[in-house]
C-alpha cells in the first residue's frame, strides 16, 4: 500500500460525469471527513469544480498540523472539513453541529432529507425542538451583537432588541445553545450593552422549547402591524422564510380577511433566515389571477387564491437569500421598489445529509437558473433605493424600515 508521511492510506476513485477521468483521492480514516468528502463528490451539482475540491483535500492531507486520522482532534477535523467545502466557493454547502441555531433550523427546514435519522435525533417523535429564546447573535470586531429577535419569542417579549451587545447569559459567556440547555420554563438573565458608551443591564428572559419551523410561522404572524401615517394606513409583514407548512397561509389570510386587508399599502420585509419555499411565492404581490374564495353550505370560507392589489414596497438585505431572493427578484421585475442592501446572492437548491458525528451537511446538489439565463448566485438581486443598516449599538432604529416607509408614504401621496 502506498504511504502518505508516516500513516497509510486508502485511495477513493471518483468517475466524473461527462468528463470521463477518475479522481484519486486520500482517505484520511476520520468518518466525518471522509463521508463529507465522498457526499461532495457523489452529489455536488458542479462537476468543474470538484478538480479544485480535489486539490482541497489533498491539502489537508499535507496540512502543517500533520495527517488526518481517526484519532485527529475536533478542532482538526473541523478545519479541514471547513477548508474543502469553502474551496467550492457556493452558497447552500456547509456543515452544521449541534451547538449552533442553524443546526436546528436546518433539520426541521430538510426535515425530509433526513427522514431516517429524525426519530433518532430527536426522540422520541422526531420533533425537531431546542431550548432558546429566539435571539440570533454575529460577531462583528470581536464583539457579539443581537443580529435577530423573532417576533413573539421570549427574547422579543422581553425587550432585547436587534443591535444590542451580548455579554454574558447567567453570568457566562454566551453560547447559542448551551446557555440554555436545561433551562426550559426557567428565567435566564441576559446581561447586555444596549448604548456604545451605556452601563450594561440586564434583561430577564423565560426559556422555552423551541421547533423551529413553528417559531418561524409565529414570527411571521406577529410581524403583522399596521401604522398610521398621515392618514393613510401602511401595514407590515416579515417574511423569516418561506419554509414553513403555512407561512405563506397566513400571510394571505391577514391580506384577505385580516389585520392587513384594510391597508392602503404594505411593506413587506424579506430580510430574512433561510429561504426555501415554492417558486412562485411573490404571486401573492405580483399575480393576476382573481382572488377569489371557496364557500361551502357550512358558510366556512377557504381562501382559494390571494392576490395583494395595492402598492407594495419591499426590503431587503444579505438575510434574503435562495427563495426569498428570488421572490425579491420577481417584485423587483414586477416593477415593485427594493429598498436596502443587495441580497446575499445565494440561489441553489440544497439538501442536507446526517454525517457519522450527527452534525449536518448542507451540499448544493442543483443550480439555479431564472427564464431570461439570470443566475442569482453570487450575484444578487440590488435594491432600487440602497440604505446600509449598522448593526452594533442599533437600540431598536431601523434605517432600512424607515427608508421603506418613506417610499410607501410617497407611494401613496402621488394615489
Amino acid at each position: 500500500m502506498k504511504t502518505f508521511g508516516p500513516l497509510p492510506f486508502a485511495l477513493l476513485l471518483l468517475l466524473v460525469p461527462g468528463q470521463g477521468f477518475a479522481l484519486e483521492l486520500p482517505r484520511s480514516g476520520h468518518p466525518v471527513f471522509d463521508r463529507t468528502v465522498e457526499l461532495v463528490l457523489d452529489n455536488f451539482y458542479d462537476a468543474s469544480a470538484l478538480n479544485r475540491f480535489s486539490a482541497a483535500v489533498r491539502r489537508q492531507m499535507t496540512d502543517e498540523r500533520g495527517s488526518l486520522t481517526e484519532k485527529s482532534s475536533q478542532d482538526h477535523v473541523d478545519a479541514a472539513v471547513e477548508s474543502v467545502l469553502a474551496s467550492l466557493g457556493v452558497s447552500h454547502t456547509g456543515r452544521f453541529t449541534p451547538d449552533t441555531i442553524d443546526y436546528y433550523e436546518l433539520a426541521d427546514i430538510f426535515r425530509f432529507a433526513i427522514r431516517s435519522d429524525i426519530k433518532r435525533l430527536f426522540p422520541p417523535d422526531g420533533e425537531v425542538h431546542y431550548a432558546g429564546i429566539g435571539m440570533v447573535t454575529r460577531l462583528e470586531d470581536g464583539l457579539r451583537f443581537v443580529s435577530d429577535v423573532y417576533d413573539g419569542a421570549p427574547a422579543d417579549r422581553a425587550g432585547i432588541r436587534v443591535g444590542d451587545e451580548i455579554l454574558s447569559v447567567d453570568g457566562l459567556p454566551y453560547r447559542e445553545i448551551a446557555s440554555f440547555r436545561d433551562k426550559v420554563g426557567r428565567p435566564i438573565d441576559v446581561r447586555l450593552r444596549r448604548h456604545r458608551e451605556g452601563l450594561p443591564i440586564t434583561i430577564t428572559v423565560a426559556v422555552e422549547r423551541l421547533q423551529p419551523l413553528r417559531t418561524f410561522e409565529k414570527a411571521i404572524e406577529s410581524s403583522v402591524a399596521i401604522t398610521e401615517r398621515e392618514g393613510r394606513r401602511i401595514g407590515y409583514l416579515r417574511l423569516w422564510t418561506l419554509s414553513t407548512r403555512d407561512g405563506l397561509d397566513i400571510i394571505a389570510r391577514e391580506l384577505a380577511s385580516g389585520r392587513l386587508k384594510d391597508a392602503d399599502g404594505v411593506i413587506v420585509d424579506l430580510r430574512g433566515r433561510w429561504g426555501g419555499g415554492p417558486p412562485d411565492a411573490a404571486e401573492l404581490f405580483v399575480g393576476r389571477a382573481p382572488t377569489f374564495r371557496l364557500i361551502p353550505r357550512s358558510g366556512k370560507e377557504t381562501l382559494a387564491n390571494v392576490t395583494w392589489r395595492r402598492p407594495v414596497v419591499a426590503i431587503i438585505d444579505e438575510g434574503a437569500r435562495s427563495g426569498l431572493e428570488l421572490f425579491a427578484y420577481a417584485l423587483k421585475t414586477s416593477g415593485i421598489r427594493l429598498v436596502g442592501a443587495r441580497t446575499a446572492g445565494a440561489l441553489l437548491a440544497g439538501r442536507a445529509y446526517v454525517l457519522p458525528d450527527d452534525s449536518l451537511l448542507e451540499l448544493a446538489v442543483s443550480d439555479a437558473v431564472i427564464d431570461d439565463g439570470l443566475r442569482l448566485e453570487g450575484r444578487g438581486v440590488e435594491p432600487d433605493i440602497a440604505v446600509s443598516f449598522s448593526l452594533p449599538y442599533a437600540a431598536g432604529r431601523d434605517p432600512q424600515l424607515d427608508a421603506a416607509m418613506e417610499e410607501m408614504q410617497r407611494i401613496l401621496a402621488k394615489g
